[in-house]
């Protein structure tokens, strides 16, 4: 359809019902999609929690034998309950009553001793020593995550990029490079994916500090800047004049 009102005289076609329609499911996508894979992946989660932790729970504890037990259900005449994520208290429960064993003498030393036992074994070793620097790498309360997000010049003069200032320096690596001026250790990370990137040595005047979160950098690293902090949104890039 021409939209004769539109402006310097020219004739537009408007928007069909096909075209808002679609307009319309992609705009609700984008909020039922995150909405939906979120729940989903919560209840995923919880089941496979559960799944794994209610085979340990005797016959008399489970929840449809205590219900039976304390309506007075008799054989043939019970109620089957499924209740989802009491596995997962269980397992919440159990893993902080280890983690009171382990924190102990006793526990710190039969774990030493697991530990010297597993790394006798060739193929066990090198799957617990990886899961174990991975759970420390995530879980660890200790104070080893990202400072501050910066620019640095990467890869040549000119061009900047996002990274983040993990610590300055330490041992042969300041050594050698420092005269007089800290360095700065950085990582570079790629884009989509954050995980992967590059570890640089930059003198502390090759490191622009911003002011926003690592968090919101993260984001806009991930969406190849197409989000910014404080609910900006990138606008669309000058058009080139020939």
């Amino acid at each position: 359809m021409l939209d004769p009102n539109a402006p310097d005289g020219k004739r537009r076609n408007k928007p069909g019902m096909i075209s808002r329609m679609r307009s319309n499911f992609l705009a609700g996508l984008i909020i039922v999609a995150p909405i939906g894979m979120t729940v989903w992946l919560i209840w995923t989660v919880v089941g496979w929690v559960d799944s794994w932790v209610w085979p340990f729970v005797p016959d008399a504890y489970q929840p449809t034998e205590l219900l039976n037990r304390i309506m007075g259900r008799e054989p043939g005449n019970e109620i089957n309950v499924n209740v989802r994520g009491v596995g997962v208290v269980i397992f919440l429960i159990f893993t902080m009553l280890v983690g009171w064993v382990g924190k102990g003498l006793i526990g710190r030393s039969f774990l030493g001793m697991g530990e010297r036992l597993v790394d006798r074994m060739p193929v066990v070793r090198s799957i617990y020593n990886a899961v174990k620097q991975i759970s420390e790498t995530v879980f660890s309360q200790r104070d080893t995550s990202f400072d501050k997000a910066c620019l640095v010049e990467y890869p040549r003069r000119g061009i900047w990029a996002i990274a983040f200032i993990s610590t300055n320096a330490k041992g042969e690596i300041d050594a050698k490079l420092n005269d007089g001026e800290p360095i700065v250790t950085v990582f570079l990370p790629t884009t989509p994916n954050p995980t992967s990137g590059f570890l640089l040595f930059l003198p502390q005047r090759d490191v622009q500090v911003l002011d926003m979160t690592v968090e919101d950098a993260a984001k806009l690293v991930i969406s190849a800047g197409l989000v910014y902090p404080n609910g900006v949104e990138a606008k669309d890039p000058p058009a080139v004049e020939d």
